[in-house]
């Protein structure tokens, strides 16, 4: 981005564009980056004569500071003197009080008191009084990550990043809507999808008391456009707040491109409430998936992508999941408007307690857990849980009344997935041919067999291996089952006994 001092934008016709400049004026890019090698170990005062040169002769001025700006990010400046300048200076304001100094002489006789107190040259002191002033810093390195070609396009996506310091509203379409809501929220800007004859609108947008009193969502606009240029087809349409007048501003993807500068670190969630709550949901075992930002749900002519989606890993079924953070009341009566227009979804909402909208969003029809800093995991698996019993239920109606399996061993696991249900839906059916061990189901004849062959007295691995070989991996509860115990000898093993 640029400085607002550096913006160049033309009003012509009430609205706001941007004076993107092209290959046309290559020359002068090349001047100015070159300017800029050439002044490695020089002094930034001699580097700012030779651009105040260039700009006496160029068109805007303007142009030359934005670009120079530009490079001065890539070149490094350093403090070179003999003695620390604060060091040197003290020295010398010392000497200059006790020689009490008002003419040349007085302050030569300054200098050299205190070089003397240093036991160095004057002309060190000298050198040295005033050299961490910027004027006197010396360019040490300068590495620029751009030729002059891919300047100008830094240089416009930094024009137009600048351009939408100052915007009230941002309207996109793009190719990658889904992408572009992903880096709206995770910048903390306010948005709603619309849709529109041309298509999904991302809207941008917020109370404008809120927009006059902080810049922070004109910087967020700013770098959200990085995201936007990233993508291959887009315009954004913003409204400027230029000095009280609102402009209109239009860009596209011939006017912006993102020239090998990475696009914006996005990090994995919107928000710290959401990556916790993530990060222990994730942790349990439990038959739900947790997908981040699932598809679109129509809203009315709005749309809204949900946080996350649980998703049953037994049914095609699922249940959406909207963390409502701390917004500004207009805001949150936008979001409950949407949350009414939302049909035929299972949604739960964790919604900030000092909102106090929870009764609202139970009255749209849709399961609200309130949260304080944190979203408990245990209030939003209470609510799956009551989903989970209903499919359960469901599940349990097309099953046989008894199972039959082919097998002679079988885990509930697998016959769970043969018939596409959880495993817990199996629990209450009888199989009047085998046993139930653990969570396995056994025919009475290998029980019998492995009586016979698993002796009190046999190392545990070595019951293990019977039982692996038979296909049971369950070995206390087959163990249980044929009467035995295990007697464990320290950490490393142990061995199996009759069971008294």
């Amino acid at each position: 981005m640029l400085r607002k001092d550096h913006l160049r934008v033309s009003r012509a016709g009430g609205e706001y564009a941007p004076q993107f400049i092209d290959r046309e004026q290559r020359r002068l890019v090349a001047r100015v980056l070159e300017t800029f090698r050439s002044h490695v170990g020089e002094r930034y005062a001699e580097l700012e004569a030779r651009l105040e040169d260039i700009e006496a002769n160029a068109d805007d001025f303007k142009l030359v500071r934005g670009m120079a700006a530009l490079l001065e990010r890539e070149a490094t400046f350093q403090t070179r003197s003999p003695l620390p300048p604060r060091r040197a200076r003290r020295k010398a304001f010392e000497a200059a009080e006790s020689v009490g100094v008002t003419t040349s002489a007085e302050r030569e006789l300054a200098v050299e008191t205190a070089a003397d107190g240093l036991s160095v040259d004057p002309a060190d002191i000298e050198a040295s009084l005033y050299a961490d002033r910027e004027d006197e810093q010396v360019m040490t390195g300068f590495e620029p990550r751009w030729d002059p070609d891919t300047l100008v396009d830094r240089y416009n996506l930094s024009l137009a990043q600048t351009s939408l310091f100052d915007a009230i509203e941002v309207r996109v379409r793009s190719t990658d809507p889904k992408r572009l809501v992903s880096a709206t929220k995770r910048l903390g800007l306010m948005y709603e999808i619309e849709m529109t004859e041309e298509g999904r609108e991302l809207v941008v947008t917020g109370p404008d008391s809120l927009f006059r009193g902080t810049r922070r969502y004109g910087t967020a606009f700013a770098r959200l456009l990085r995201s936007i240029a990233e993508t291959p087809e887009w315009r954004l349409t913003a409204t400027i707040d230029d000095r009280g007048t609102e402009r209109t501003m239009t860009l596209t993807e011939t006017d912006v491109t993102v020239p090998g500068v990475e696009p914006l670190a996005e990090p994995a969630f919107d928000s710290g409430v959401e990556a916790d709550f993530a990060g222990r949901f994730r942790s349990l075992d439990l038959d739900w998936t947790l997908v981040r930002e699932p598809e679109p749900l129509e809203a009315g002519t709005r749309v809204m992508i949900p946080d996350f989606s649980f998703e049953y890993d037994h049914a095609d079924f699922r249940v959406f999941f909207e963390v409502m953070g701390f917004w500004t009341p207009e805001y949150v009566e936008k979001k409950l408007s949407q949350l009414e227009t939302v049909e035929s979804v299972d949604l739960i909402v964790a919604v900030d307690e000092s909102l106090g909208v929870g009764e609202e969003i139970a009255a749209r029809d849709h399961r609200a857990v309130t949260y304080s800093r944190t979203v408990r995991v245990k209030d939003v698996v209470d609510v799956l849980r009551e989903y989970e019993s209903d499919l359960l239920a469901e599940a349990a109606s097309v099953l046989p009344d008894v199972l039959r399996p082919d097998q002679d061993v079988v885990t509930m696991d697998a016959l769970a997935r043969r018939y596409d249900v959880a495993t817990e839906a199996l629990g209450g059916i009888p199989a009047p041919e085998h046993e139930r061990v653990g969570g396995t189901f056994v025919r009475p004849g290998i029980l019998a067999d492995l009586k016979d062959r698993i002796e009190p007295g046999m190392s545990l691995a070595e019951v293990e291996s019977i039982l692996a070989e038979a296909g049971i991996d369950d070995t206390s509860a087959a163990l249980s089952r044929l009467g035995c115990r295990v007697e464990w000898d320290g950490l490393t093993g142990g061995t199996v006994r009759e069971r008294s």
